[in-house]
């Protein structure tokens, strides 16, 4: 009895083995026939990703995996190796869908640090900018998005009041990297932040950070197939309506302005003084308005005294 299960456990065992040599020649020999394949046809080897990945996974042997590619279309930065890309611990810094080539740009470094320093371009800056749950589009904008920048300041000039506003562009067409701490992209959820990172060139850097002191900035969350970017103009309380009307401190009563005050920024560059904006003058004492048509003027009255 005790010779029989002997004999059955050896050969399990060599089933066992036999089963992994198979298997063994199988996958080998398929690599091979894969790269025959590759040979004939003029196409090269590279790592695509077998699934989804998303900001801060790893590159493993579940994750990514060899394919063929043509040789000619071959993308810049592509790994041809698994050991080449799985080296240090990469790990991927933007969302890879499965099929998409494993790219130097889209992983980190053999450090394996999910840093946005290594996810910046060339030539280009992270700057953050305080925002709000109005100012950040009640919390949709999110990492990869597109915005434009506004900023909202006093207007230059003597005595100004508390509407003496004005809004212009900042930037235009500007990548979101981060909400917070926030840089993953596939991140959907509308969340409240306190300050959104932004990519910019040297002089776009510049600008935000004069932005930030000179008044409050706003995001206007825009379609990402749209590219366009041109003048834009300044937005003043004037533009907002209302028929150029303000409050007569004299009597109280709303009186009409007949020229409303406009405003005018220096060029780019220009080393001028910038214009000042001049208030309208408005009537002392008593006042009658006088409607033609849509026209209305209005007139000081003089009081008439009994001799």
């Amino acid at each position: 009895m005790r010779g029989r299960n002997l004999l059955i456990a050896g050969i399990a065992v060599f089933l066992g083995l036999l089963a992994v040599y198979l298997a063994n020649a199988y996958f080998t020999g398929m690599e091979e026939r894969q790269e025959a394949i590759a040979e004939e046809q003029q196409l090269a080897r590279i790592v695509v990703a077998t699934q989804p990945m998303t900001f801060g996974q790893p590159l493993t042997d579940t994750t990514v995996r060899l394919a063929n590619w043509p040789a000619e279309s071959v993308p810049e930065g592509a790994f041809t190796s698994l050991e080449q890309a799985m080296m240090g611990g990469r790990v991927a810094l933007r969302p890879i869908v499965p099929g998409e080539p494993i790219l130097a740009t889209k992983v980190s470094g053999d450090n394996g640090r999910a840093s946005l320093a290594s996810n910046l371009p060339e030539d280009m800056r992270a700057v953050s900018i305080p925002v709000n749950a109005v100012a950040g589009v009640g919390g949709f904008v999110r990492p990869g998005d597109v915005v434009d920048v506004m900023l909202t300041r006093m207007i230059p000039g003597q005595n100004q009041q508390q509407q003496d506003k004005m809004t212009t562009v900042v930037l235009e067409n500007v990548l979101v990297l981060g909400m917070d701490q926030v840089a993953d992209e596939n991140a959907t959820e509308p969340v409240v932040t306190a300050t959104a990172t932004l990519q910019v060139d040297m002089f776009g850097a510049q600008k935000l950070t004069l932005a930030r002191e000179v008044g409050n900035l706003s995001l206007a969350l825009r379609n990402v197939e749209n590219q366009e970017v041109g003048a834009t103009e300044t937005v003043v309380a004037n533009d907002l309506g209302g028929g150029g009307r303000y409050i007569n401190r004299g009597t109280g009563a709303p009186a009409t302005v007949l020229a409303a005050p406009s405003y005018s920024s220096p060029p780019r560059g220009a080393t001028s003084a910038p214009r000042q904006a001049r208030a309208p003058a408005r009537p002392r004492g008593p006042t009658m308005s006088v409607v033609r048509g849509t026209n209305a003027e209005t007139y000081s009255v003089e009081t008439l005294r009994g001799n």
